[in-house]
C-alpha cells in the first residue's frame, strides 16, 4: 500500500484484528483496512505461527487514509478508546504478546504525532494505568489469511463476533457518530 500524496498508511495493534478492524473501516477518511502481523522476526507467518506466541509478530491492522479528511493525531485517538492500552499483552479474555498494543510508526512524523497523542491520553487520566503501548519504527507487514479480512463484517453471526466485536464496534459507532462514512455530507 504505497502513500500517496492523498493517502498516508498507520499500523496500529491493540487485541484482536477483527476489533480494529471492523471500528476503523468505518471512518470516514479511511480508504483501505487490512488485517495483518508486523513487529516481529519470522516470515510470512500464518495465522497459526502468531497465535503460537512464537514469532514476536503481533496482530495489527494496516490503515490507508486521507490526512485532508482525518489526522493521523484524531486516528491515533481513535485507537485508544478501542483497546486498554494499560494492561501488558492482553485484551480481555485474549492473552498473548500477539495482543499486546502497539503502533508500528512509517515516519519521523508519525513518532512524533504518537508520542504527543499518547502524553495526551496518559494526562487525560482516561485509563486508570501507564500506557503500556510500544512505539516502534514500522517494518515489515505481513497480510494475515484471506478469512481474517473484514471478519466481522462477512460473520456477524460468530460467537466472538457477538460477544467481543459487536460490543465494541457498537459503542465505537455511538462515540465517533460524526465521524462515520455513513455521516459524511
Amino acid at each position: 500500500m504505497p502513500e500517496t500524496a492523498n493517502t498516508e498508511t498507520a499500523i496500529l495493534g491493540g487485541g484482536c484484528f477483527w476489533c480494529i478492524d471492523a471500528a476503523l473501516r468505518d471512518v470516514r477518511g479511511v480508504t483501505e483496512v487490512v488485517s495483518g502481523y508486523a513487529g516481529g522476526h519470522v516470515e510470512n507467518p500464518t495465522y497459526e505461527q502468531v497465535c503460537g506466541k512464537r514469532t514476536g509478530h503481533a496482530e495489527v491492522v494496516r490503515v490507508a487514509f486521507d490526512p485532508s479528511v482525518l489526522s493521523y493525531a484524531d486516528l491515533l485517538r481513535m485507537f485508544f478508546t478501542l483497546h486498554d492500552p494499560t494492561t501488558q499483552d492482553r485484551q480481555g479474555a485474549d492473552v498473548g504478546p500477539q495482543y499486546r498494543s502497539i503502533i508500528l510508526a512509517t515516519s519521523e512524523a508519525q513518532v512524533e504525532t504518537a508520542r504527543a497523542v499518547m502524553r495526551e491520553i496518559e494526562e487525560a487520566g482516561i485509563w486508570p494505568g501507564k500506557l503500556v503501548t510500544q512505539l516502534e519504527p514500522a517494518g515489515t507487514f505481513w497480510p494475515a489469511e484471506p478469512e481474517h479480512q473484514d471478519y466481522f463484517n462477512r460473520n456477524p453471526w460468530a460467537g466472538y463476533c457477538r460477544v467481543v466485536v459487536a460490543p465494541k464496534v457498537g459503542k465505537f459507532r455511538k462515540s465517533f457518530a460524526d465521524r462515520l462514512k455513513s455521516q459524511a455530507a
